[in-house]
């Protein structure tokens, strides 16, 4: 039964020791920039100063003449690629642009894009190199905004982009790769039941993830083909097989194995460094180590996109949500693949809504391409919906948290992008959230409260674990996902209980790819859901094998045996048969038949959305426009949460990006085309004294189609920040914001605007 497991629960759902934690507190842990070989070289990397140039030509004579410098490579080395769509976590990227981002081809298309690399026998030689290489270049026209990109007179970045969902078929390229529509019921007819009708504009900036670790990768090529690889990724099957396609290797030549991650948020789910770290070392026939500076993970990296969203939404007198219509308009970088298609999908999705159209636009512009940030897309839309949802409530004189009570999805409804909805705990995160004292408090003058919901669909998809009992009883455990949020103390929570064991008997860790079969990243908050299901079949076959072995030992039938309690025992108690632990056993395995184990492949199937709702209390100081976030405090619905803690963590990390993203990340670029705050000192993100301590309630609506009723949590804690947000904001100031972020500049220009200065009139 969902929620029960299958073995009862002693560790799971409590707060245990995490596995790595000592080694991360010491500094033991290897993070990607901390693996080195003996004799290996520095690779670096020339990346193109301009946003938007042919490529001429490429002389890189004089580096490779440069004493110490062993291996150069430009476009040459890497074959062009068919365009072929593959997944990447939640969003999709064509192979024939992945390799055109790893190295550029005809074009640079961004500043910072990669245009030659070299491998030295030192850092300081490898720069001096770079310096030596003559691109000549032909400045083209380049085009940073999203709306300029889609004009009829704006710079062409591809000669073969031509827009995909649109009718009559185009005859001539255009930077908008694609539109992509959903809708159910009669949009027209939905808006002519409104009695009230709210329409806006908003306007997003590109944010980055903000992990601390930039991209780092060590790897070798040896004389027979075969390759190793030591990275920071989310998924490092996922690298594998991006490296072998790119340099036509073959893909079990290839090991790679994922180092510890210092963040990812889903920035780590693409390749870099790793193809031109192979190319190089397959030309030197010497270990390379590449990692990137901080101005490059910037420059070269993806972000999230910017977007510009039209919401109207339409309700009735007494609250009920009758129509909802969007337009998405999102930047994708200098290649398609933005994710516009989850920002479409997630728009309306916290609500029942009977009429509803939301329509998106993939754009590129000369910017880096865009990868994953959590709950890619849906921060976007969501933002702009829950705004307006906000102002439905004013208008109507309704309690905001009442109003979203009232229209929220449940059971049973059908969501415009699909599915018709199982077990949902939206209402449940409302309702926790209206009991809390934060929203029954006060506020002064210039401070303001906001409220908004919040949804992921959440993913599963291939997962391989396995399980092996050691000789004293202990329990090795493999899991193929990186472990970004917690995921070794979950799935040894889950493999404890399943086999009644202790959970410090259970040891585990993340194998590389050639211990295990094919995972799928870790990305979509499908690792701890997917393993889970994954160790429960793995747990079955120890159980069923140790089970088959007692019946051999007592000689009884194996339908008269059952494991319970970390026990081999008969069904009906005898006195002339002893129960057997896993210590029992594994003393005994080769008289028994040999070592124990079990192996989980699965595609998983049944990921629950997960929703939740946010509250934020802030202040506005109308002297400078500097905003504070008084008080936060999180409910989202877990299914079951495997770790509490680790829950909690995931909660309150997503709150502290989406106040970032709300209040003061963005990318800035010059009219020249070139990004101005490549660096944490001018890209501003939250640090600890931004923000208070953040409240978190896990609600727990189990899953029915997950054995512990586990829902992914990672993604959806992102989405309601910059709404509630917003809502906070326009309580404080009475000034609707519609642009992010809302720094002080802003905010001071709109308070001066409206009240004059210092707010006098407010």
């Amino acid at each position: 039964m969902a929620g029960n497991g299958t073995n009862g629960q002693q560790y799971v759902g409590t707060r245990t020791i995490r596995p790595d934690g000592a080694d991360k507190v010491t500094g033991r842990a290897r993070f990607g920039a901390d693996y080195n070989l003996a004799g290996q070289l520095i690779g670096k990397v020339l990346r193109s100063p301009h946003p938007h140039a042919r490529i001429v030509s490429i002389d890189t004579s004089k580096a490779e003449a440069l004493p110490g410098v062993k291996a150069v490579i430009t476009r040459d080395d890497f074959a062009d690629m068919p365009s072929e769509f593959i997944p990447a976590g939640e969003m999709m990227m064509n192979y024939k642009d992945v390799t055109r981002n790893v190295m550029a081809r005809e074009k640079a298309l961004y500043e910072g894009h990669a245009v030659a690399a070299v491998a030295a026998t030192s850092a300081v030689i490898a720069k001096k190199a770079l310096k030596l290489i003559d691109v000549t270049y032909d400045v083209l026209p380049h085009v940073i905004d999203v709306v300029e990109a889609m004009q009829p007179g704006a710079p062409i970045l591809h000669d073969d982009l031509f827009t995909v969902g649109v009718e009559p078929k185009p005859d001539r390229p255009s930077n908008v790769a694609k539109r992509v529509e959903i809708s159910q019921g009669d949009i027209d007819a939905g808006f002519k039941r409104a009695d009230v009708i709210v329409e806006r504009e908003f306007k997003t900036a590109p944010v980055h993830q903000g992990y601390i670790e930039p991209h780092a990768v060590l790897a070798t090529v040896s004389e027979d083909g075969s390759a190793e690889v030591w990275v920071s990724t989310q998924g490092h099957y996922i690298v594998r097989a991006h490296c072998a396609r790119l340099l036509g290797m073959d893909i079990g030549k290839i090991r790679v194995n994922a180092a510890e991650i210092g963040g990812g948020f889903g920035g780590k789910t693409v390749v870099y460094l790793e193809p031109l770290a192979l190319a190089l070392s397959r030309k030197a026939k010497r270990p390379v180590k590449m990692v990137m500076s901080r101005e490059e993970v910037f420059k070269a990296s993806g972000p999230t996109s910017g977007a510009v969203v039209k919401v109207k939404m339409g309700a009735t007198k007494d609250g009920k949500f009758v129509a909802g219509w969007a337009e998405l308009k999102y930047q994708a970088g200098a290649f398609q693949g933005s994710p516009v298609q989850p920002g479409v999908m997630c728009a309306y999705a916290p609500y029942e809504i009977e009429h509803v159209k939301v329509v998106g636009y993939d754009v590129v512009s000369n910017r880096p391409k865009v990868a994953a940030y959590r709950a890619p897309g849906a921060p976007i839309s969501e933002y702009a919906v829950e705004s307006v949802v906000d102002e439905i409530a004013k208008k109507l004189g309704i309690d905001p948290i009442q109003l979203r009570m009232m229209n929220a999805a449940h059971e049973g409804t059908k969501a415009a992008y699909g599915p018709k909805f199982g077990p949902l705990g939206l209402e449940e995160t409302l309702n926790s959230i209206k009991k809390t004292e934060h929203w029954n408090t006060p506020l002064r003058k210039w401070q303001g409260r906001g409220v908004a919901s919040g949804f992921w669909f959440n993913i599963g998809g291939e997962t391989c674990v396995s399980l092996t009992v050691n000789e004293d009883g202990t329990v090795s455990l493999m899991a193929g996902t990186p472990d970004i949020g917690g995921l070794r103390a979950s799935l040894a929570a889950v493999a404890a209980d399943e086999l009644g064991i202790p959970y410090d008997k259970v040891r585990p860790i993340i194998g590389d790819t050639g211990s295990l079969g094919f995972n799928f990243l870790t990305g979509g908050s499908r690792s701890a859901f997917s393993g889970s299901m994954a160790i429960v079949e793995a747990a079955k076959q120890i159980k069923s094998e140790l089970c088959a072995r007692a019946a051999k030992l007592w000689e009884m039938k194996p339908d008269e045996i059952e494991y319970a309690g970390g026990h081999v025992k008969p069904k009906v108690a005898s006195e002339k048969v002893t129960p057997m632990s896993l210590v029992d056993f594994a003393k005994v395995a080769g008289k028994t038949g040999g070592p124990i184990g079990g192996v989980g492949r699965i595609n998983a199937q049944g990921a629950g959305p997960s929703l939740g709702t946010h509250l934020v209390d802030l202040e506005v100081d109308p002297e400078t426009g500097r905003v504070t976030i008084l008080r936060y405090t999180v409910a989202q619905d877990a299914g079951k949460a495997l770790h509490p803690a680790y829950v909690e963590g995931q909660f309150q990390g997503g709150a502290v990006q989406g106040i970032g993203w709300a209040l003061n990340e963005e990318y800035i670029y010059g009219a020249d085309g070139k990004l101005q705050n490549a660096g944490f000192l001018d890209y501003r993100m939250p640090v600890a004294s931004d923000v208070p301590k953040i409240d978190a309630i896990v609600v727990e609506v189990a899953n029915p189609r997950h054995p512990y009723g586990v829902r992914g949590v990672g993604e959806t804690p992102i989405v309601p920040p910059l709404g509630a947000i917003a809502n906070a904001m326009e309580n404080a100031t009475g000034i609707r914001f519609t642009e992010l972020p809302m720094s002080p500049p802003k905010v001071l220009k709109a308070l001066k605007e409206k009240y004059g200065a210092g707010g006098a009139g407010r």
